[in-house]
Formats: structure tokens, sequence, C-alpha cells
């Protein structure tokens, strides 16, 4: 044992020299003999029985020192593996740095490399300018930094200014070479003439480059603004064409004003294929790259001019007539060769552009233009003066252009119709029975219903789309008088009772038209319109109320007019003071003028009928009132019933007067007969007067037991209560009460 912990301290100061494997070997070793020294010395003490204290007290010292020894063995491990650890990483870093000089060394070379491309780029672009070789020269300075476009460098911000630099000098030599080809002379402001001058010049190389394509497009602008736009839109200017030696002369020549506002497609083709095959053949028939430097102008100014061709040619040259549309033919055509001569040119690429599509597209654009054109007249009649009038009577019929007879099959169909009809129906109704009476509407609502039957009648000739829009067009316009006449016109329709009645009038025509407008188109229009769908009978309704209730607004303005003067005439109380008296007959007075006056601003416009319903509700708003306020009167001397009887009396005889329909004198008397039949409490107005005279005996005899004309138009309390107040408190009056149940 002693010579095991002997080897063991022996060997504790060579750990670090000798090889850790081997020496962890050799201890497993000296665990191993110790183990069995302890399983021995057990054995012995547990299973022999032997005294063995001293030797076990020695294991004990021995296993302690042991243990001692191998903390001191794993201290030293920990140590050495710690130190290896820190060399490594070490290592690891010296790595990284090394890698990390080589990589800027590589960055710096690689810059280097391209700042020498740089710098023979630009040598090779500036002897390429000095040379005139402008291909070349745009081709060094835009491969210049191609390879630099994703590099955040600052040195590239320094390369990108001066690249800057260069193209704005390349350009303004670019420039240079453009005036010295292309010569402008722009009149002053006040100048009414443009030339343009272009010298021969044989050009042989061009340049497909981004800086060539920029100098273009100011070319392309003047050459847009200054001659092809002016060619477009002025008819009086023409072009002159003047060949010289070594140039040729385009110039825009005003000849006398044009009685024509606008050029037709055939001259504006015309002269813009003179000028553009000029330019071709004098100047622009040279190759860039892969086109021709005529393609490169077309691009720029193609969209340009088209749009200009397209709104302010072509738009004017539509045909505002559908048996115009066949002749639009030849517009169509002459647009395909305008377009086919700039092909064989080369200003112009692809098979269908806007210009020709919208020169095709003529249905639809007539359709629009049409609608668009109807829309505004329309609108334009509506907010019109209402107070210009036409007289309508039932003889009255709306002028119908001549329309295509219906084919075969609707005429079988119509006549089988008919026949069905005779037979159901052996008695017919009147001619005039649906008759619109006489009265009087706004000529601007005849001319309204003049452009409807017009632009229906333009849709019976006109393809199934066309149809459609106009159809719906004729259908927008009466919602437009809907929505806007109402409300163009509100404050004058609540201010004037004429044209309030006008207002009604009107919306009752065109109600009357509808009616029947649908049927008289539907069997002319292309399907689906004659399938059913053209019809206007829904909008029927809203035209009749539209009317009505516009009528009915200053009707009950006139009636609160009517009672607030009445309101002054102080209840018709103590009529036996002057000044009630006489209030109570000014309000009087003031109605029946009120009534006069409407009577005649009504007269001869609105239908009689409508006439004398509304001048009776009127008169009767009136009579009503001053009947109430009698009743309510609880004392009436024998004065104030005389006087009371005095203006009633005015009443019943100058009421009648107020009806005047028409605008014969000796015709008037018919209606003015008929007041009772309008004015509904005309009769008890009448017998309320009778009873204001009469003593109670007469008043006991026309009520007749309940059975009396009075009995008819007052009930027993109301009569009672008149009774009361006329007379005084007399035997006779109470038996003339007891009469009266």
């Amino acid at each position: 044992m002693a010579s095991f912990v002997t080897e063991v301290l022996a060997s504790s100061g060579k750990l670090e020299k000798e090889d850790l494997s081997g020496k962890i070997s050799k201890m497993s070793r000296k665990v191993e003999y110790t183990k069995e020294e302890v399983c021995d010395t057990i054995n012995k003490r547990y299973n022999e029985f032997l005294p063995c204290l001293q030797g076990s007290e020695e294991l004990m010292g021995q296993v302690d020192e042991l243990s001692k020894e191998i903390d001191t063995l794993k201290t030293c491990i920990d140590s050495e593996v710690r130190l290896k650890l820190d060399n490594i990483h070490v290592a690891m870093a010296e790595y990284a740095k090394l890698k990390q000089q080589l990589e800027k060394n590589t960055m710096i070379i690689s810059m280097l490399g391209h700042l020498k491309e740089f710098h023979s780029a630009m040598e090779d672009f500036n002897k390429a300018v000095l040379e005139k070789k402008y291909v070349s020269a745009a081709e060094q300075l835009v491969e210049s930094l191609k390879d630099w476009k994703s590099s955040e460098l600052p040195l590239l911000r320094a390369l990108s200014s001066e690249l800057t630099v260069q193209r704005e000098n390349f350009i303004y030599i670019l420039g240079d070479e453009w005036k010295r080809l292309a010569i402008w002379k722009l009149p002053s402001s006040k100048g009414k003439s443009l030339q343009t001058l272009y010298h021969f010049v044989h050009i042989t190389h061009s340049s497909t480059a981004n800086p060539v394509m920029a100098d273009c497009h100011p070319s392309g602008q003047i050459l847009l603004k200054n001659m092809l736009k002016p060619l477009v839109m002025y008819p009086s200017l023409s072009v002159k064409v003047t060949e010289q030696d070594d140039a040729t002369s385009l110039a825009l020549q005003c000849l006398e004003e044009s009685s024509e506002e606008r050029s037709t497609p055939s001259q504006v083709y015309s002269k813009l294929i003179l000028v553009l095959k000029t330019l071709h053949s004098n100047l622009l028939d040279v190759s860039i790259g892969d086109k021709k430097l005529s393609a490169v102008l077309g691009e720029l100014i193609w969209e340009e001019i088209s749009q200009c061709i397209i709104h302010e040619c072509l738009l004017y040259s539509i045909p505002t007539n559908s048996s115009q549309l066949e002749k639009y033919n030849t517009v169509i055509k002459e647009t395909e060769e305008f377009e086919k001569s700039l092909k064989e040119m080369q200003y112009l690429h692809g098979d269908s552009t806007d210009l020709l599509k919208y020169a095709r597209d003529v249905n639809c654009h007539f359709a629009s233009k049409k609608c668009k054109d109807v829309i505004v007249a329309a609108r334009k009649l509506m907010t019109s003066k209402m107070h210009n009038t036409v007289k309508i009577t039932p003889n009255t019929n709306v002028t119908l252009p001549k329309l295509p007879v219906p084919s075969s099959e609707v005429r079988v169909s119509q006549e089988a119709r008919k026949e069905e009809v005779m037979l159901d129906n052996v008695k017919q109704l009147a001619a005039g029975t649906l008759s619109l009476p006489a009265c009087r509407i706004s000529e601007s609502v005849q001319q309204l219903m003049e452009l409807v039957l017009n632009t229906l009648c333009e849709a019976v000739g006109s393809s199934p789309q066309c149809a459609l829009q106009l159809f719906f067009t004729v259908r927008n316009i009466f919602q437009l008088f809907y929505d806007v006449v109402p409300t163009y016109h509100k404050e004058s329709l609540l201010k004037f009772p004429h044209l309030a009645a006008i207002q009604h009038n009107n919306c009752m025509y065109l109600a009357h038209h509808l009616l029947t407008l649908g049927h008289q188109f539907r069997p002319h229009l292309p399907p689906p319109l004659s399938e059913g769908i053209a019809t206007f009978v829904d909008m029927v309704p809203g035209f009749r109320k539209l009317g009505a209730q516009c009528f009915l607004t200053q009707l009950n303005v006139q009636r609160a007019e009517l009672l607030e003067r009445l309101s002054t005439a102080r209840n018709f109380s103590n009529l036996d003071d002057e000044e009630n008296y006489i209030a109570a007959s000014k309000a009087v007075r003031q109605v029946i003028h009120q009534l006069k006056q409407l009577g005649t601003v009504w007269q001869d416009v609105l239908p009689v009928s409508i006439y004398c319903k509304a001048m009776g509700s009127l008169l009767n708003t009136a009579i009503t009132e001053v009947i109430s306020k009698i009743m309510m009167l609880e004392d009436i001397s024998s004065e104030d019933g005389e006087h009371l009887h005095t203006l009633c009396q005015t009443i019943i005889e100058e009421g009648p007067l107020v009806f005047i329909p028409l605008a014969e004198e000796n015709k008037n008397k018919k209606y003015q007969e008929e007041v009772p039949i309008y004015v509904k409490k005309w009769i008890t107005f009448k017998e309320l007067v009778i009873v204001l005279r009469a003593n109670l005996q007469e008043i006991v005899n026309r009520w007749a037991e309940g059975k009396g004309p009075l009995a008819m138009e007052f009930s027993s309390s109301e009569m009672k209560s008149l009774i009361r107040a006329l007379f005084q408190n007399t035997e006779r009056r109470a038996i003339a009460l007891t009469k009266i149940k």
C-alpha cells in the first residue's frame, strides 16, 4: 500500500509531460486494486470475523490519499483542456482577420478594374463624339456604369455625377445636330403662318440609345404643336412643300377663312400624309438599329396625334342622322388607307389602333352622340321659360314621321287581335273618349315631345344596340323632366298660379302620350324592343301624380290666402259698428277679387272640368269659413243680420261670376249656372242667407219637420243655435224651437 502512494506522489509532478490516456489507464488499475483490497477486507471482517482493525485504518487512509490524487488529476486535466480551447479561439480569430483582409484586397482590385474600364469608356466616348460617331458614343455612355448598377459605393455617386454631365453634353451636341438638320422658323405670337425647313442630309448612322430618344421627344413635340395639330384643328390651313437644291421647305399657309368649322377626315389625312411623307423621304428614312428613325418619331407622337384626330375631327364627322350612317363607310376606308400609309413609312406598327377602332365603332359613337345631343337639347327645353304656351284641343294630333310598314307576321297578329276585339265588344267607345281635353301647355313641352318622337324614329332604322340606347335615352328624358322641372322652377310654381296650372297640363299631356307611345313604335323597333320591352306605361302614374301635386300645392297656397283675408273680418260680429262692417266688407271684397283674378289667370289654360273643380273648391273654402263664423255668433241683432245678409248676398251674386273657364263670355253662362255642382256648401250658404232675413214662421216652414230644404243643410242643434242668436227669448221663439227637431 505504501509503495502505491509513493508511486502516485512521485509521478504527480510529471503529469503535464505524460500522456493523459496512459495515466488514466494506470489510475484505473490502481482503483481496481484498491477495490479488491477493500472487498477482501470486508470479507474478512464480516465473513471470517478476523480482527483487522489496524489494516482497515491503513486501508481508509489509502482511500483518502487516492481521492485527493484523483481530484488533483481532474484539476490538471481541466486546466489543460481550457488552455487548448483558448488557443483554438485565437487561431480562428486570426483566420477570420486574414480572410477579411483578402476580401478587401480582392474588392479593391475589382474596383480598380472597373475604374480602368470607366476611364477607357470615357476616353472612347470622347473620341467617338469628336469623330461624330454618335452610335458608338452612346453605346459607351450606356455601358460605362452597367456593371455597377447594384453597387452602393460612395465612389459610384461621383462617377454617376460625371456620367450625368457627359450625358447632358452629349444631348446638347445631338441637339445641335438636330438643329442643323431641321431648322424651325416659327412666327411671332401675332403671326398667322408656320414654317419648318428640313435640309437634305443623308444620315447614315443614328442610335437607339436613350440620349438620342430623349432628344427626339422635344423635336416631336415641336412638330405636334406647330404643324400636325394645327392641320387637324383648323380647316383654313394648308401645307406648302418647296423643293430646293439642298433642302426641302414645309410651310403652313392660312388661306381665306373657311366656312366650315371643322375639317373633314379626308382633308386631315391628306395634309398629315403630305407632311409625314416629306419628313420620311428627306430626313427620317434612316435605320436606327432594328428600326427606322420614323418609327422612333411615330412612337413619340402617334398616341397624341391620334387622340387629336379623334376629338377634333372624327368626333364631329359622326352623322347626326341614322340615314347617313352608310355614307360613313367612306370615312372608315379613308382611315384604313391613312394607317396603311403610315405603316408603309414605319411610323406605325400593329394591326389596329384606337383611331381605326373609333372609326369602325361609328354605330356606338352615333348613338352616344345622338343621346348626348338629345339629352342636352331636352334639358335646355326643360329649363326654358314655361309661360310661352300653345293651345291643345282633342283634335290636335302629334305629327308622327312616316314609319316603315310592319312585317307580315306583325301585321297578321295585329289584324287577328282587332278581329277578336270586334267580336268581344259590339259597342265601341266614342272617338273622343280618351282624348286630351282642351288646355294650354308650354311650347317647350310640345317641342320636347317632338324631340322624343324624332329620337324614336331614329331608333326605328338603327341597329339593335343603337336602338336600345336611343330608346332608353327617351326614357331618361322623361325621368329628367320628372326630376329637373319641379326643382328648377320650384319658386315660380309656388309664386305664380298661372305657371302651376301650365305645369299641371304639361304633366298630364306627357302622361297622355306615354300611354300610347310604346304601342306606336313597338312594331317598328328591332328586337328585343319589339318583343314587349318598348313601353312607357309604367311612367304614367308618376307624371299624373307630379302634375296633381303641383296644382294641389298651388291650391293650398290660394286657400291659405283666402282664409287669411277672411281672418280680417273680425269674425263678422258686431257689424252695427261701422269699423267692423267696413273690415268685414273689405275682407269679402278681397276674397271675391282674388277668386276673379284666379279665374282670369286660369281661363283658357286649364281644362274646363279641372278649372271648375279648382274654382269651386276655393269658393267653397271661403263660403265654409263664412258659414262657420256666422254659426259661431251668439247674438245677432236685426241690424247685424241685415249687414250679414248684404255681405252674403254679395258673395251669392258675384261668386258664380268667377267661373269663366272659356275666353268666349257667352259660353261661360252654363258653368256659372252649375255652381252648386262644384261648390258643396253653396246650397247651405243660400239657405243661411234666407234665414238671416226670414221670420220664425218662415224658418219653421222651410224646416218642414225635418224634411224641408233647411233641414237638408243644417242639423237641428245648429238651427236652434242660429234662431237663439237671431231672435229674442219670446214665447214665439220657444214654440219655434220646439218644432225644430
